[in-house]
């Protein structure tokens, strides 16, 4: 559990509205638990307080693992990823006009995008199920 209390877990949940705080999922149309996630891992001098903890897909979190930065895909610089704490989502990533893809708008969100891997090609197809259906994307 990484010393995660359950009482912080729901309060990490409930902060993001049961979605992924990277990709913006929801719980409740993926089928999927979602993760606690350390935005600064342990490994790197990370806290597991409120602060340092955000929800994440079992998607972004395998991906994300023990980053903390990436290479932006246009500019080759590396760049700390995206922190759900301290940033907001819209300033880094927008939605394609048919909402399937996360499209990253800075340096920060295309190297998020990549490192993630937030439009592998199984969730742009569980997407598109569920802009048909009405449920996404996100408001």
């Amino acid at each position: 559990m990484n010393g995660v209390s359950p009482s912080i877990r729901e309060f990490v949940r409930s902060r993001a509205k049961t979605r992924c705080e990277y990709c913006q999922t929801a719980q409740e149309i993926s089928g999927a638990q979602m993760h606690i996630e350390h935005i600064i891992p342990l490994s790197q001098s990370g806290t597991s307080e409120k602060e340092n903890l955000c929800l994440s897909c079992a998607w972004c979190n395998s991906h994300k693992w023990v980053k903390s930065e990436a290479v932006d895909p246009l500019t080759d610089e590396m760049i700390p990823l995206y922190n759900p704490r301290t940033q907001e989502w819209q300033e880094h990533f927008r939605w394609s006009n048919d909402g399937v893809t996360i499209i990253g708008i800075t340096a920060i969100g295309r190297a998020t995008v990549d490192v993630l891997k937030m439009n592998n090609e199984y969730i742009v197809t569980a997407r598109r199920h569920w802009v048909e259906a009405g449920w996404h994307p996100p408001t």
